[in-house]
């Protein structure tokens, strides 16, 4: 079942952040700050027999949507989880008017690539260095604007 993200449900977030991006890890300052002072931010958590699987956060900023956090614990990978997510998300997004939704993903990280371009997002550019380990980001983007069909993911 995919929800808002309630404060509570920060431990669990914590971990899973942790557990997959030991490097660049949110704090619970940064989910806070998410969760209460960002005006444009939208959290969500995939909770599946009580326990936090996955969460994602993303922003609405007027007509732009931008993909900021998106992670899924490694047990429950192949599931069907991210996809179920960045559906919902693009979705959202599309129902606020927003023109597109973009994100940075690593080079190196071939699955969410192809998870984000099964859903309709291409390469849009390289921000070099982008990660705290110097490994590029590719900017991928997804045109919205009402064309998005939560059945087909396009």
């Amino acid at each position: 079942m995919i929800r808002e993200m309630k404060e509570e449900d920060l431990d669990a977030v914590e971990a899973i952040e942790a557990e997959l991006f030991p490097a660049d890890a949110w704090t619970r300052e940064n989910f806070l700050y998410e969760l209460k002072e960002n005006p444009f931010a939208h959290l969500i958590v995939f909770e599946k027999e009580g326990k936090i699987r996955g969460f994602a956060d993303y922003w609405i900023t007027y007509e732009i949507s931008q993909l900021s956090d998106i992670a899924v614990t490694e047990s429950s990978q192949n599931q069907g989880i991210a996809k179920a997510m960045l559906a919902w998300m693009l979705k959202g997004a599309d129902e606020a008017g927003c023109e597109n939704m973009s994100l940075e993903v690593r080079r190196s990280n071939a699955p969410a690539i192809h998870l984000y371009e099964s859903h309709g997002f291409i390469q849009a550019g390289v921000r070099r260095r982008y990660y705290t380990d110097g490994e590029d980001a590719l900017l991928m983007v997804c045109p919205l604007g009402g064309k998005y069909d939560e059945v087909t993911g396009n």
